[in-house]
């Protein structure tokens, strides 16, 4: 077997589905297919239950992710202390975030000086972020919700209020607070479970004995306010979204404990960090320190 293999398994691994790890890797499916088929016929025994194009680990395929994985991680972590040996004045930095409209201005400042260092960025809910952080797929997460895992570390970078937003012909538009109770029957654009705004949204309703309407839930948080604006529904929304003016909304406070969100950035301390992954580690720190505070 070889490298190329246990990547070529890995991405079938993560994605269960021969076609998606196939455009992963940019490489057709029947040349996956015979790879992962080599691959099990060397080792013996077969790695996943075939269900068409979709895929699943069996036993066998279970227990050798886990060692691959491992080994991959490992090698991975050695060629980037190699680098950084070396004195490469240039470094990569893997990188997940809830939305990537979080990283845009985070990495243009950053690149503005530090231009050889090169990114390659994610857009995941939080457990897969964990899942790509204890995989070794990434260097850093930028998350608001804890990621599990004993060997994860995470420092803050801004903790703020959750505001509600709405269109700007809704009844609540003129107010100023709200409750939970004024939205029980109100339609709701939001996350899919395992993004904070859904976690959030369903926490805030827990109280009230059922669940919210759900007008709209997808996996792009970015485009909520958008939506709110052509009045779909009414969203959870960071406070810092305020300081942009469009796409026009109310804003709302929530007369409701617990009614905000930690923004943190998390790493493996069991794993190597390579001196751009650092760097960029603490300049989010700094940076976010810079923002101004939410009205």
């Amino acid at each position: 077997m070889d490298l190329l293999q246990l990547r070529y398994f890995q991405a079938v691994a993560r994605h269960e589905h021969v076609s998606r790890a196939a455009g992963e890797l940019r490489v057709a499916q029947p040349a996956l297919s015979r790879s992962i088929a080599r691959l099990e016929a060397e080792l013996g025994v077969p790695l996943f239950e075939r269900h068409g194009r979709r895929v699943a680990l069996n036993r066998f395929g279970t227990a050798f992710l886990a060692r691959v994985n491992t080994a991959l991680s490992q090698l991975d972590q050695a060629r980037q202390e190699l680098d950084d040996a070396a004195g490469l004045a240039r470094g990569s930095v893997a990188l997940a975030a809830e939305t990537l409209r979080t990283v845009t201005d985070l990495t243009a400042s950053f690149l503005a000086s530090h231009p050889d260092v090169s990114f390659r960025l994610y857009q995941s809910p939080a457990p897969v972020m964990s899942a790509q952080l204890q995989a070794g797929q990434v260097d850093l997460c930028l998350a608001s919700q804890a990621l599990p895992g004993a060997s994860i570390s995470a420092e803050d970078l801004v903790t703020e209020e959750v505001l509600l937003g709405v269109p700007r012909s809704h009844r609540l538009a003129q107010r100023r607070r709200a409750r939970i109770g004024d939205l029980a029957t109100e339609p709701f654009v939001t996350t899919r479970p395992g993004y904070w705004q859904r976690a959030l949204t369903d926490q805030l309703f827990a109280p009230l004995g059922h669940p919210p309407v759900i007008a709209c839930e997808g996996d792009e948080p970015y485009a909520i306010r958008g939506l709110i604006s052509a009045g779909v529904g009414i969203g959870l929304l960071p406070a810092m979204a305020r300081h942009t003016a469009r796409p026009p909304v109310g804003w709302l406070h929530l007369d409701a404990p617990g009614c905000q969100r930690t923004l943190r950035i998390a790493w493996r301390r069991d794993a190597y960090l390579s001196t751009a992954a650092r760097q960029f580690r603490d300049f989010a720190v700094s940076h976010f320190a810079r923002q101004p505070a939410a009205d």
